[in-house]
């Protein structure tokens, strides 16, 4: 029985050991810390996904988005522009219109409701604290002829 203790209490030390061999620092994972000022900064990417199927059925666009260093923040003016790591908002234009709005919620999804049938387009774009776009992705969807107009 003793035995078996032992073996037992060599395998799991063992586990310990593997495991945290193995383990990623926090930074490693997570990136900078806030805390830290960034040096040359990779370029912003922003990544946008295709809207949601079954929402577009009833005249809603649901875009989930994300970015890579880049940090979506209430932030504005020519003293935010200097934060790092980058941080700044994103400006949503539908259907090529001349007027766009601001979003700096970072809930990485976009929803535009009330689309008519037909087809559509929405430009997504990061933009620094002074409103210049760094880099953007437009996405191009038919909300089906079923779907009703809200208003």
């Amino acid at each position: 029985m003793a035995w078996l203790t032992r073996v037992l209490a060599a395998a799991a030390m063992g586990a310990l050991v593997a495991t945290a061999a193995t383990a990623q620092s926090a930074k490693a994972v997570l990136g900078a810390t806030p805390w830290e000022p960034v040096e040359n900064e990779p370029a912003a990417r922003l990544i946008v996904d295709p809207p949601l199927a079954e929402p577009l059925s009833r005249g809603a666009a649901v875009i989930q988005y994300r970015t890579e260093n880049f940090r979506i923040l209430p932030v504005l003016g020519t003293a935010a522009v200097d934060v790092t790591p980058r941080a700044g908002h994103l400006h949503v234009t539908v259907d090529d219109l001349p007027w766009h709005w601001a979003d700096a919620g970072d809930s990485h999804t976009i929803i535009v409701v009330g689309l008519p049938p037909g087809p559509h387009k929405i430009l997504i774009e990061l933009a620094d604290p002074l409103h210049r776009v760094i880099t953007g992705q437009a996405v191009t969807f038919i909300v089906p002829a079923a779907a009703p107009h809200a208003h």
